[in-house]
């Protein structure tokens, strides 16, 4: 069972998903937070394995929030889904940052919720269908200057390979028509890599091929 805390400070939105959620047979909605500072409260109490996390809240907003789950190690296994009305939100890209394993806008399909619940429970990161490559873009623009390039040395080349391609917002499955090799193959190169670098999820290794100068502007055609 997937346990899902619910922070939004309206609670139409949270009644929304909620009522979506647990009439799945594999997801279940442990809490509801009203403000950032609720949110982290419950998250320590309940450890939930993903937070769907508003970005503007009162009291202590998401983004704060955000930072203060994944700087604890005790909950290194939750997932915060960071919330926006609009799919290029300004904060989004310092929540990602920041060690959030991706982002929904709150007008997203159901199907799309479900799918990005799950998605972050098995270690993908979620950014919104068909704004993956923009979002990237507008990261690698925003990012600061590389860290030295022996921060990658325990890589092996076909897993800095594999890192670059998931820097430009491959899937999986497209990396592994690149490379002609199966999807499990990929995967398992991805996750690999996540181990190497300490990376918590696809998300943070999107960040480090852009922080360490491996992929660069530019590099999405």
């Amino acid at each position: 069972m997937i346990r899902v805390l619910l922070a939004d400070d309206q609670s139409l939105v949270r009644a929304g998903f909620k009522a979506l959620l647990d009439a799945q047979p594999d997801i279940e909605v442990a809490g509801e937070a009203a403000d950032g500072e609720e949110a982290l409260r419950l998250v320590g109490e309940l450890g939930p394995d993903v937070v769907l996390m508003d970005i503007r809240m009162p009291v202590l907003d998401g983004l704060a929030a955000t930072r203060r789950i994944t700087a604890d190690q005790a909950l290194d296994g939750v997932r915060v889904v960071m919330l926006t009305t609009f799919e290029l939100d300004e904060y989004v890209f310092e929540a990602i940052r920041s060690g959030a394993s991706g982002f929904l806008v709150k007008d997203t399909e159901p199907e799309e919720l479900l799918r990005a619940v799950r998605a972050v429970v098995d270690g993908d990161a979620l950014l919104s269908p068909g704004v993956t490559r923009r979002l990237i873009a507008e990261f690698a623009a925003r990012s600061k200057a590389p860290a030295a390039a022996d921060s990658l040395g325990g890589l092996t080349e076909r897993e800095r390979e594999v890192m670059a391609l998931v820097g430009i917002g491959m899937s999986n499955e497209e990396i592994a028509r690149r490379l002609v090799v199966s999807p499990l193959t990929a995967k398992t190169h991805v996750s690999r890599t996540m181990v190497k670098l300490g990376a918590r999820d696809r998300a943070q290794l999107v960040v480090l091929a852009y922080e360490s100068g491996l992929v660069r502007p530019g590099w999405l055609g």
